[in-house]
């Protein structure tokens, strides 16, 4: 069989240098994006929209939905919340559409469209997404959000723990690749003390959510794979 390229975008201002019609996009926002959605639909949020700015999601005001957005880790005034996970417990979250903008992760999410599918990936449902990327036929894309444009560690070592768990299915794996899997072998003991020496924590530890920064390390805490399903985010069937 033809290896397939599994290859890892290290931030959003580098995704123009990809040629990613065909292939699987997994959009990577550790801190918290992108495991607060794969928390949410795990929890029964029928579906999640994400929006690229506030103004988008304050469109949606006078429906049904909830509203959450998040700008520089903080709650916009106004809105239902913002995306920390533990806001999508099921009690607030089942059977609920949930419109949402962040920072970095919706931003990328909306970049990526054009791809063959774009699915969530997050230490929480990293097996469940390994488990299926095997099974694809496509080139797979690990896109990391990032920090406004930025490289960052946290997103950078999950796509080091996707390749780590896929490099042996066949696929032929580029130097970014090979780089953040080297990270995440060195961090995989403990990735919570490895990853308080990041930009990103410091700054959330700042607003007094270190919680929020230990849950979304929970290795294969849901097995949920949410993919973008025309604008919305849906558990994948």
């Amino acid at each position: 069989m033809q290896k397939r390229n599994l290859e890892v975008c290290l931030t959003p201002a580098l995704l123009h240098l990809y040629d990613f019609k065909s292939s699987i996009v997994v959009v990577i926002d550790i801190f918290r994006a992108t495991s607060s959605i794969c928390y949410g639909i795990e929890n029964g949020a029928e579906a999640i929209i994400p929006v690229a700015t506030v103004e988008a999601c304050e469109s949606y005001r006078h429906s049904d939905f909830l509203l959450a957005a998040e700008r520089n880790g903080e709650v916009v005034d106004g809105f239902d919340f913002g995306n920390s996970p533990f806001s999508y417990i099921r009690e607030k979250v089942d059977g609920k559409t949930i419109v949402l903008t962040t920072t970095n992760g919706t931003h990328a999410i909306n970049l990526s469209r054009g791809a063959s599918k774009i699915v969530i990936g997050s230490f929480l449902n990293l097996k469940a997404l390994c488990d299926w990327l095997k099974t694809q036929s496509n080139d797979v894309l690990l896109l990391c959000s990032g920090w406004k444009d930025k490289v960052n560690l946290e997103d950078t070592l999950f796509a080091g723990g996707v390749v780590h768990l896929l490099k042996n299915e066949n696929y032929s794996l580029d130097d970014s690749g090979i780089a953040a899997e080297d990270l995440y072998n060195m961090a995989k003991a403990d990735l919570n003390t490895y990853l308080k020496k990041t930009s990103h924590s410091e700054r959330l530890k700042k607003l007094g959510i270190e919680e929020d920064i230990a849950f979304c390390l929970n290795l294969d805490l849901t097995t949920s794979i949410p993919v973008l399903d025309g604008e919305r985010l849906v558990k994948m069937t």
